[in-house]
């Protein structure tokens, strides 16, 4: 339907173009009849359109300004100004087929994703492969995606990838994607083929979200109410006045005319839709879908912006957050590695977890064997030779609970944490806390938000006060209302809209209703569709919430951008009007006249097509790949950071073995330093040049140079004790680790929030991807679904 209405536009178009230029070659040649002739018909066609125009409108319920078209257009053929005529319906058909265009653009900016959604996979079976419907695929299948595929359902890399993400996040440059990574449907297999597992079915992945919600905003936005029909209540009966009484007085219908073609506003009016329109397609092109442009006008209007606290202010996935062992001769990253092996094979999100931290850390995972559940408790397999078990406490360490059971527990439950205890052969051998941190982003979006004319933040969560109000204090929010159910979400709302426009942030099931009450509702669908994605007018495809700060920009400019072109149209076309009433133009002028305006007002509005300001910080390559290897870097060096903790625990004045401590100095001065150097040497002037400025980075670089002296004090304490430490040794020494572990913290999610989360996430591609190896893996459902914090 809407290529027909494009192709009648266009139509529509050339023909009254060509009708008027074909009268003007009559003139020039001296046929004055024929040249009447051939505007005439051009008239006449353009008063069947505008009539049929007024016809729909009325039949919707709708003013409109096309009347004075209807009436322009008669006018000129009663006063025999067949030019004046033409003319008109030449303004009417640019108009319609600017608009055409500016819609038609916003649907192929959403309409690409559509038309690339795969119908078929390749899964492994035993023996093979065979071909499926997409629908046929379900969680825990193993899939294999051959180059120039698209990945037809979220899932987990079983080998290392080369991604095209354009499609979904806009960059475009390949990204490398190691094993164990979660990846979303949609993206592009760039390099070699792939295997895959799959961690959700077809209708629940990512790009199923993204295909229902550009049908919902294709539906949404069409048909477009033209900002025309606004002003037809108040525009329609001064113009009609205006002819009336310029009429009236001269006794000359022709004056009343001119007033009549010089109003013709349609084409002017038809700018703030234009404008809105590119509004609509610059913000699909950074991966935010708007529902129309209703919704982007409540965009630009919102000053309260209320958030849900998971996944929007926070990243909504565990991430391991501490690995605890059960004595001082288990080892953390073995440990890891170990459960990170076995969980390869199971599409839990915990599993995820712990599989994204080992990777991170570059530890070599070993493909498990004999993998099975233990229904209710957790999972079972071999590693290397070793059995190990993942799940509850009680299955890994039945009877009596340990102190550092008891240890973990405790940890769990003042961070909110949930765990993952491990065995192997038959063993306890420490646990995992996994936590959803803050999203390194979120406090750089709230002041980016605050940059866009947002005045108010609110934090509404239903979790726990003490933990709202720790997120709440470091992104920076306004207030904070915890332990709120979805209904008391629902009275928050209603009391802040009450007093300015909202705009409500949320990505659970939970927050649909709130989404669906606020001004303007906005949805994090990156990770997958959920029913907050459809009761919102918004939704952001991509993982970083500082599009949303963008977004508005981007509706605010539009909205502006319309007003102006609207406001400058307008102002000289009731100037001409005025001039026409008083005898100074002519109709054939008039319509030349009103046609120079409209094109300056509609030129005035395709501005918004060109990029305003933005938030986005813009990288040199080199920078980028920098910052993602020193990224790597970061990650890897994270257990030395838990391993300063865990030796001042085992610290004591009774045993006073300094082997722990003297083996973690060498770690910190071998591993960590070298790594803080390279941060102040490389990271630091990245981030400068980023931000325009060195006071972007005298944080990083304070802290940089306080972990150094830190160090440099423990390698002289160390230097100086023998084994027969003191007491008072011991507490300096506990003393100098737990303030060295604070500092590392600290300066760790500065990095996080300051420098790493300005890089994109796209990393180089490699010149020479190894091809996958072919995989026979046992499929095994993940037992751990009952998981408690505690």
């Amino acid at each position: 339907m809407a290529y027909l209405r494009d192709r009648i536009e266009l139509l529509f178009f050339v023909v009254s173009a060509g009708l008027l230029v074909g009268g003007g070659g009559a003139w020039l040649l001296g046929w004055y009849p024929a040249a009447a002739l051939v505007w005439a018909l051009g008239t006449v066609l353009g008063l069947v359109f505008a009539v049929a125009w007024v016809a729909g409108a009325l039949r919707r319920g709708q003013a409109s300004v096309d009347v004075i078209a209807v009436l322009a257009l008669g006018g000129a053929l009663w006063v025999n100004e067949p030019f004046a005529g033409a003319m008109i319906t030449v303004m009417l058909g640019t108009g319609r087929l600017l608009e055409a265009r500016a819609q038609a653009r916003a649907r192929r900016e959403l309409s690409l994703l559509v038309e690339r959604a795969p119908r078929t996979a390749r899964r492994r079976v035993r023996g093979g492969v065979e071909s499926v419907p997409v629908e046929a695929l379900a969680a825990g299948d193993l899939i294999l995606v051959g180059t120039g595929e698209v990945l037809a359902v979220d899932g987990r890399l079983l080998s290392a990838g080369i991604l095209d993400e354009s499609a979904l996040t806009g960059e475009s440059l390949p990204v490398e994607r190691a094993v164990g990574e979660d990846v979303r449907s949609g993206v592009v297999n760039a390099g070699a083929p792939i295997d895959l597992m799959a961690t959700a079915a077809a209708a629940d992945s990512t790009y199923a979200g993204v295909v229902r919600l550009v049908e919902q905003a294709q539906a949404a936005s069409a048909p477009f109410v033209r900002t025309a029909d606004r002003f037809a209540v108040f525009f329609v009966p001064l113009t009609l006045v205006l002819a009336g009484a310029a009429w009236a007085i001269s006794s000359d219908p022709v004056r009343a005319v001119a007033v009549l073609v010089v109003a013709t506003p349609c084409p002017l009016l038809l700018a703030a839709p234009i404008a809105v329109m590119s509004g609509l397609s610059r913000a699909a092109s950074i991966g935010v879908v708007v529902k129309g442009g209703g919704a982007l006008e409540r965009l630009a209007a919102g000053r309260v912006a209320l958030f849900d606290k998971t996944g929007t202010l926070t990243r909504g996935q565990p991430t391991l957050a501490d690995t605890i062992t059960a004595a001082d001769t288990v080892d953390a990253d073995e440990i890891l590695r170990l459960a990170a092996s076995l969980d390869q094979v199971s599409p839990h999100v915990l599993a995820s977890a712990i599989v994204t931290a080992a990777t991170r850390r570059d530890l070599e995972l070993d493909m498990p064997e004999n993998v099975r559940e233990e229904h209710g408790y957790g999972l079972l397999g071999t590693v290397g030779g070793h059995e190990v078990r993942l799940g509850k406490a009680a299955w890994i360490a039945p009877g009596s609970e340990p102190g550092w059971v008891r240890q973990v527990r405790r940890r769990a439950d003042l961070d909110g944490s949930l765990t993952v205890f491990i065995a192997v052969d038959g063993e306890p051998a420490g646990a995992f806390l996994l936590e959803d941190p803050v999203r390194p982003d979120a406090p750089r979006m709230i002041r980016a938000l605050r940059g866009a004319g947002i005045s108010k933040i609110v934090l509404v969560t239903g979790d726990r006060a003490d933990i709202a109000h720790t997120v709440g204090r470091i992104v920076g929010v306004d207030s904070v209302r915890a332990d709120c159910d979805p209904g008391e979400k629902l009275r928050v709302i209603t009391d802040e809209s009450s007093s300015a426009a909202t705009i409500m942030v949320g990505d659970g099931v939970n927050d649909a209703p709130a989404l669906a009450a606020a001004g303007v509702g906005v949805a994090l669908a990156a990770r997958g569709a959920t029913a907050s994605s459809e009761a919102a007018d918004i939704v952001l495809t991509v993982d970083r919430i500082d599009a949303l700060a963008d977004a508005i920009l981007i509706a605010r400019r539009s909205m502006g951008i319309g007003l102006q072109a609207v406001q400058v149209g307008m102002g000289l076309s009731l100037a001409a009007m005025v001039a026409a009433a008083a005898g100074f133009l002519a109709p054939a002028a008039g319509a030349i006249l009103q046609e120079i305006i409209d094109v300056l007002a509609i030129g005035i509005a395709l501005r918004a097509v060109i990029p305003g300001k933005s938030h986005t910080i813009n990288m040199a390559p080199a920078d980028i790949a920098t910052a993602h290897r020193l990224k790597s870097q970061h990650d890897a060096v994270a257990a030395v950071v838990e391993q300063i903790r865990a030796v001042a625990d085992t610290l004591s004045a009774r045993d006073n073995d300094l082997a722990p401590a003297r083996l973690l100095l060498h770690r910190l001065e071998t591993e960590l330093l070298p790594h803080e150097r390279a941060d102040e040497e490389l990271l630091v002037p990245i981030v400068a040049r980023a931000l325009g400025g060195s006071n972007a980075t005298a944080d990083m670089s304070r802290t940089h140079a306080e972990i150094e002296h830190l160090i440099s004090r423990l390698h002289r304490l160390l230097g100086g004790l023998e084994n027969d430490a003191r007491p008072e040794d011991i507490i300096e020494l506990r003393r100098l680790l737990y303030g060295l572990y604070a500092i590392l913290r600290l300066h760790n999610a500065l990095e996080e929030e300051g420098a790493f989360s300005l890089v994109p996430d796209d990393r180089p591609q490699a010149r020479n991807p190894a091809p996958a190896a072919p995989i026979t893996l046992r499929k095994a459902k993940d037992p751990r679904t009952n998981l408690h914090p505690h």
